[in-house]
């Protein structure tokens, strides 16, 4: 593989693990209430659990928590599979098809946080798309 598809497909890896590092702080970090209102916000996010049918009833931290996870998973995902074909020296026509993939991905998933989240997530997917695009532009078969 060519200089240039090193230093994207190496771009796209160090981002997604970054993004993964990163989004996984929240994790270990509890957030404290700064007024009244986020201390009853807080409050009724860890107490207040709707019936969302089948026997669940979770609370809207718990659904947070889960949407958190997925998306550290999936950057943790493209990063693993990007550094074990790598490694494996995977041929062109392959790497074609799995960038496209991960274009498609990555790039929903930038609109998503673009819409419905902050500065930091929006610029940590904004990162792994460039580096994602990047790299698919730059396989030469």
């Amino acid at each position: 593989m060519s200089k240039k598809f090193s230093f994207w497909i190496w771009g796209t890896i160090v981002t997604q693990f970054l993004t993964a590092a990163i989004h996984s702080v929240s994790f270990f970090i509890k957030l404290e209430a700064a007024n009244e209102t986020e201390k009853q916000l807080f409050n009724l996010m860890d107490t207040y659990k709707p019936d969302v049918g089948m026997g669940f009833n979770p609370s809207f931290a718990d659904l947070f928590t889960g949407l958190s996870l997925c998306f550290t998973l999936i950057c943790l995902f493209g990063a693993l599979i990007n550094l074990y074909f790598k490694r494996k020296g995977l041929d062109a026509g392959m790497w074609k098809g799995l960038l496209l993939i991960e274009v498609i991905i990555f790039g929903a998933l930038f609109v998503g946080m673009a819409v419905f989240t902050f500065a930091l997530p929006i610029i940590c997917t904004a990162l792994v798309f460039i580096f994602v695009t990047g790299s698919y532009f730059s396989v030469k078969k």
